[in-house]
């Protein structure tokens, strides 16, 4: 049987053409079924205001950072989106007076633009938002060496090669509308993935690279971002992979309720807990990493009722 045309963007694969029984399951579920969720290998956490959410959100970089020594250099990769928790880091930093001369950081993706990855002069630049925010805000004796930041660019090797050389505690994301971490959307629905989406198997290998993102991405990083100003969000970025992100010890996602809806961070939930992967929906990969968490901002969660506006 041929799946479902996506009732989004039939060019595309995404979780509209998963079987219906699946998606009514996920909008079914409960705050109550969402805490029973886990299982070995998946942690679910909530926390009940939002300073709670972000501090502990902050606290895992610290505690990757505090391991970091000349003879074990480690790190963690974070992303931009949610953002809120990068002051917190800055802040912890300069109060706990953390040296970070052995402390490793990943940034999770970049926009490309015309094939080279933009410059901090570009004003959605990822990387330039990670200083900003949070390590040109670090007192300047403790900050990390410019050669411990990796960010991501159109020369992927460098970066990769960064991911064997290093040991990463912790690899921190968000949730997109298309159910992604970092920019691993769902693809195209053409040439050898017509009637069904790449194999989990194979989307698994898949490493750092240059991805042509999903209509939903565009459209959400324009609402995040942009004030919805679409066109200045570029179609194209440059991505940390599920090849990378298995080299991870854990994953941290992190559920703040605006950058996917109630649905969204109840179906990915549903998927992981239920080892149902299907890479329409990109999260539901994170079924078969050893060390998953998801965290939940309690007031964000809503729910799946109608509601008129």
């Amino acid at each position: 049987m041929s799946r479902n045309s996506s009732r989004i963007a039939p060019g595309w694969w995404d979780y509209t053409t998963l079987d219906r029984d699946i998606l009514d399951d996920a909008a079914r579920l409960t705050i109550k079924d969402l805490r029973q969720l886990g299982r070995s290998g998946f942690e679910v956490q909530f926390y009940e205001t939002v300073e709670e959410f972000y501090l502990a959100e902050a606290l895992e970089y610290i505690n990757a950072w505090k391991q970091a020594t000349p003879d074990n250099p480690c790190g963690i990769c974070g992303p931009i989106g949610p953002t809120e928790q990068l002051p917190l880091v800055a802040r912890l930093v300069n109060a706990l007076e953390l040296n970070l001369a052995n402390a490793h950081f990943w940034g999770m993706d970049e926009w490309v633009v015309n094939g080279k990855a933009v410059d901090f002069n570009f004003p959605l630049s990822f990387a330039k938002a990670d200083h900003d925010l949070c390590f040109d805000r670090i007192h300047p004796e403790l900050q990390m060496p410019a050669s411990n930041l990796h960010f991501p660019s159109d020369k992927v090797e460098t970066y990769q090669k960064t991911w064997d050389e290093i040991r990463c505690c912790l690899i921190q994301g968000g949730q997109g509308e298309t159910k992604h971490w970092a920019f691993n959307d769902p693809p195209r629905r053409d040439g050898n993935y017509v009637d069904a989406p790449p194999p989990p198997e194979m989307y698994r290998q898949l490493a750092t690279r240059v991805v042509e993102l999903h209509p939903m991405t565009l459209l959400q990083n324009a609402r995040t971002s942009g004030g919805g100003v679409v066109q200045n969000v570029p179609f194209e970025a440059v991505t940390v992979g599920p090849a990378e992100t298995w080299k991870a010890e854990k994953v941290s996602i992190w559920h703040t309720g605006h950058h996917d809806n109630p649905f969204g961070i109840r179906l990915s939930s549903l998927m992981v807990s239920k080892r149902i992967i299907d890479t329409s929906v990109p999260m539901s990969l994170l079924a078969d990493h050893p060390n998953v968490q998801f965290n939940y901002l309690l007031p964000g969660i809503g729910n799946c009722t109608v509601e008129m506006h």
